[in-house]
């Protein structure tokens, strides 16, 4: 089956993809700021935004939506000079419009989110168990919850009574319903090397190695277009288009959990490079005194991984105690786990230190499964960033987000949003 190349929703100049992708981020704007933003005249922008409008791509938000838009870093808009006139309109993208589905492979579950084209689920995420990592295994799970995604999506469609009813429980601040019966595209993250966002070449958690089409794979099961990114990637493109990062000149992410991970955006485009997705950050020393990782290092970052602080927190208690053990005798404030999450926060410091001292970039963001225990102790964190970093230097703007499976689901699907808009 030949591969089925990604959609795009509409055709045009660069421009006018430039305030499709401006009004995504930004929205809803008005006209006289989205201007300001991109450098262009009052008349070129209204030539672009109707015709935006004409492809149904975006459209006058109501009064209703009092939304607040997101500013570029340091934008200031000026303000206008005739104070007199009806209040601007802001302009919104038709969210509802198309739908996409992300899905994201870890451990050994998969997560499913259908989500409209700002990256809101449409209806409640799915996880299912995989039954092995073999690589047909794993395409017929993700394609089973596909399945059952789409199905959802067409009762949202034919049920409008209910679904106004099933709203505030059940979709989160979803202003419309999805207006296709099928969605657009499928996105599929997954710690490991991708080539072409198809062929996966390596999956260190997966034990895949070698060249795996494992997009050809499931668009053969489900017809639908495919794409396969790295998590990490996926991770940091959806803070820069939907959520922390949105307008940030510089920003970096690390992700602590099954492994370490590193990212950095610099104007809204990821820093590539082909060998990011090897876990280039894993071996970066953080504590003299850590211990030691598979390979041999003394105190590097792998410290900071599930399997290290389990392997610490065993020896600690005198028996064998996984992740959810620590975090759960750490919610109800166990002392022998207290030592561990001082430890894992000074040395998150240090690793942070040196990310913000070598890239300079305006904030951090922290993400993954071991992340909830770093929330516990900042005070921790900000020792171990201040050990490292010279005193006369400014304070390290770094954030911890809520983990969630189904947010990292949700970055996958942010992947294929951002090509569908081009």
């Amino acid at each position: 089956m030949p591969a089925m190349p990604l959609p795009q929703w509409f055709k045009g100049s660069d421009y006018t993809h430039r305030v499709a992708r401006a009004i995504t981020k930004y929205g809803p704007i008005s006209r006289t700021t989205l201007a300001q933003i991109l450098g262009l005249s009052q008349g070129a922008l209204s030539r672009i935004t109707s015709d935006l409008e004409y492809e149904n791509v975006i459209e006058e938000a109501p009064e209703s939506d009092s939304r607040p838009g997101k500013l570029p870093f340091d934008f200031h808009a000026k303000e206008n000079g005739s104070k007199r006139g009806r209040p601007q309109t802001r302009l919104r993208l038709k969210a509802s419009e198309h739908t996409v589905i992300g899905i994201n492979i870890h451990d050994m579950e998969a997560t499913a989110a259908l989500a409209d084209m700002t990256c809101r689920p449409v209806c409640p995420p799915i996880s299912q168990p995989l039954a092995s990592t073999d690589p047909e295994t794993v395409a017929s799970c993700v394609a089973t919850m596909v399945k059952q995604l789409t199905a959802a999506l067409s009762a949202t469609r034919s049920t409008p009574a209910d679904n106004e009813h099933k709203t505030a429980a059940t979709i989160q601040n979803n202003h419309h319903d999805a207006k296709a019966e099928k969605p657009v595209a499928i996105a599929v993250s997954i710690g490991g090397h991708i080539d072409h966002d198809r062929i996966i070449t390596h999956a260190p958690f997966l034990h895949w190695d070698g060249a795996i089409d494992f997009a050809g794979m499931i668009e053969q099961r489900c017809g639908i277009p495919t794409a396969i990114f790295n998590d990490m990637d996926s991770l940091l493109n959806h803070e820069s288009w939907f959520g922390r990062g949105v307008g940030l000149p510089r920003f970096a992410m690390l992700t602590i959990g099954s492994g370490v991970g590193y990212a950095l955006c610099e104007n809204g485009r990821p820093v590539d490079y082909p060998d990011k997705s090897y876990g280039l950050v894993g071996h970066i020393l953080v504590d003299p005194n850590g211990p030691r990782c598979y390979a041999g290092h003394v105190g590097c970052s792998q410290c900071l991984t599930s399997d290290s602080l389990s392997q610490e927190y065993s020896t600690t208690i005198g028996r064998p105690a996984d992740i959810h053990d620590i975090i759960a005798d750490a919610q109800v404030g166990k002392p022998q786990v207290r030592l561990l999450i001082n430890n894992l926060c000074f040395r998150l410091g240090a690793l942070i230190s040196t990310v913000a001292n070598l890239t300079m970039p305006e904030k951090i963001l922290i993400d993954g499964e071991t992340s909830a225990l770093a929330q516990l102790n900042t005070e921790s964190i900000r020792s171990g960033i201040d050990w490292y970093r010279p005193s006369q230097a400014s304070s390290v703007d770094f954030e911890i987000l809520n983990f969630s499976w189904n947010n990292w689901a949700l970055a996958a699907a942010s992947r294929v949003i951002e090509r569908f808009i081009g």
